[in-house]
């Protein structure tokens, strides 16, 4: 099956979305009962954190943490955004720098400035969007000290979407930035699959909303796959991802190939998609990889092979490096739903 389709659809009774490229599944986002990162909330302050630098917050969805506060004393109200999805048993994790993002537009509190996207080179389709921009601007201007970012999805947007989506998202910001009185409140609601498909997933596809569209496309059998631990890498080499309370540990294997180049075959075969196996079963935080035996000359090449596929991938993620006992660390943001208790 070739070329690319987005299903909108439900799953176990869930709001679901999967990006399906060439017949392969590339991204998966379900919906969780869990505050959404994007929520922005006007939060209360409660107490303290000493030696941590932080402070827990009161929001009408639990207690939220905020790292790194200065100057903010117990019962006043702040603007806070979730970053990603609490642990359990944790609080909900927010910052301070709230941005307003949609389809086309970002408007980013405290950061002034008007941009383009560095993945849009052609100079006349920059000088076209910065008028785009100073036109919808005529029409509402940014909050004091906010800039906007432009997307690169811009490139595939026809001008009255754009303009609306800045207009929209400009509008939306001054009127959050505004409401600082008040008690506990969910102000902005973070986006559901369907909603976050269309923002996010904007190369050009087939998209399928009717329901059943998950059946018609075979995307029930690949969340069938994603039940099992263990990935198939081809001739007989394989990947084990297991979640633990502290980490995610992933296991490769070179299966019954025994020849001298099998370890770093089946390592480059891991490295190679294990970004995309992460982000469909919503896995992250700290990783460690235990790769295949392989000689300690070959870590260069299967570590570049995993930043070259990290480099597709939206998630953000950093590469800590190779541990004395030859496994690589990673450290992986929390902005999905662990998908393994959805399935």
């Amino acid at each position: 099956m070739k070329g690319s389709t987005i299903a909108l659809d439900t799953w176990n009774g869930r709001e679901a979305a999967a990006h399906v490229v060439d017949g392969q599944l590339e991204d998966l986002l379900i919906e969780d009962d869990r505050p959404s990162p994007g929520n922005i909330y006007r939060a209360i302050a409660q107490r303290p954190m000493k030696g941590q630098g932080g402070m827990f917050l009161d929001t009408p969805d639990g207690s939220a943490f905020l790292r790194q506060v200065k100057g903010l004393r117990p019962g006043a109200p702040i603007l806070v955004q979730v970053t990603g999805f609490a642990e359990p048993g944790k609080a909900i994790p927010v910052t301070q720098r709230l941005l307003f993002k949609s389809r086309y537009a970002i408007v980013t509190p405290d950061a002034p400035g008007l941009n383009v996207s560095r993945q849009i080179r052609d100079d006349d389709m920059r000088d076209s969007l910065l008028e785009l921009v100073h036109e919808a601007l005529a029409e509402v201007s940014l909050p004091e000290g906010a800039g906007l970012i432009l997307r690169s999805s811009c490139v595939h947007g026809a001008e009255d979407e754009i303009t609306e989506d800045i207009i929209a998202m400009a509008e939306l910001a001054r009127n959050v930035l505004a409401d600082t009185t008040g008690g506990a409140e969910l102000l902005v609601a973070g986006e559901g699959p369907h909603a976050l498909a269309w923002r996010e997933w904007t190369d050009p596809a087939e998209v399928d909303a009717d329901s059943g569209s998950f059946a018609r496309h075979g995307v029930d059998e690949m969340l069938e796959d994603l039940k099992s631990p263990t990935v198939q890498l081809g001739g007989g080499a394989s990947m084990v991802i297991e979640p633990t309370t502290a980490l995610v540990a992933v296991d490769v294997n070179t299966g019954n190939d025994t020849s001298p180049a099998a370890g770093l075959k089946a390592n480059l075969a891991a490295f190679r998609d294990l970004p995309r196996q992460l982000r469909l079963r919503g896995l992250g935080g700290v990783v460690i990889i235990d790769p295949a035996p392989m000689p300690k000359k070959d870590r260069r090449v299967v570590e570049g092979a995993l930043k070259a596929a990290l480099k597709k991938d939206k998630v953000e993620t950093i590469v800590s490096g190779w541990t004395n006992l030859g496994m690589l660390e990673l450290q992986r943001k929390r902005d999905r739903v662990a998908i393994r208790g959805l399935l």
